[in-house]
């Protein structure tokens, strides 16, 4: 063959060793993976995991991200002792509660705003803003809703530093 030809070739045969290559790698761990004395085991419980989450997906797969969710949100709050972070939340609050009111998700939107206003340093100058901004169902179900975010943003503080009462 002539010197251009072995140039094309190149490539080609340095391509074909890499996927050589890997499948034995993908062959070698697999065997090893096969091997092992818990293998059994390990792949019932999978299965086993597997199926019951089928049976999760519904209500309580649910209910347990909400609850993860919530979790997630209380540790938030519990940080809120730098001023820093507390106007990072604040306007992140205020964000979230427009998208789920853009998106329809009334009771969403209401927890975000009752967050913003549980942490604003203004809440009386954000409740005539949002008076005048949401539709007047919403405004009530937030007012009713602003009580319970105060109450687990005390929670949440209190939980941090056992110092304060």
């Amino acid at each position: 063959m002539e010197r251009w030809a072995w140039r094309a070739l190149l490539p080609w045969l340095l391509a074909g060793a890499c996927g050589l290559a890997v499948l034995g790698y993908c062959l070698y761990f697999d065997h090893r993976r096969r091997s092992a004395p818990d293998f059994k085991r390990r792949l019932r419980e999978s299965e086993w995991r597997g199926r019951h989450r089928l049976r999760l997906r519904g209500g309580a797969a649910k209910r347990r991200k909400e609850c993860e969710k919530a979790k997630e949100h209380d540790a938030e709050l519990r940080e809120m002792k730098d001023t820093a972070k507390l106007q990072e939340f604040f306007l992140e609050e205020i964000q979230l509660g427009q998208v789920w009111l853009a998106r329809g998700e009334h009771k969403k939107s209401i927890e975000h705003l009752a967050n913003a206003i549980a942490v604003c340093t203004h809440p009386n100058q954000l409740m005539h803003v949002l008076k005048q901004t949401l539709p007047p169902h919403i405004f009530e179900m937030l007012l009713h809703n602003i009580p319970h975010a105060v109450q687990r943003l005390e929670t949440a503080l209190s939980d941090q530093d056992p110092t304060v009462e």
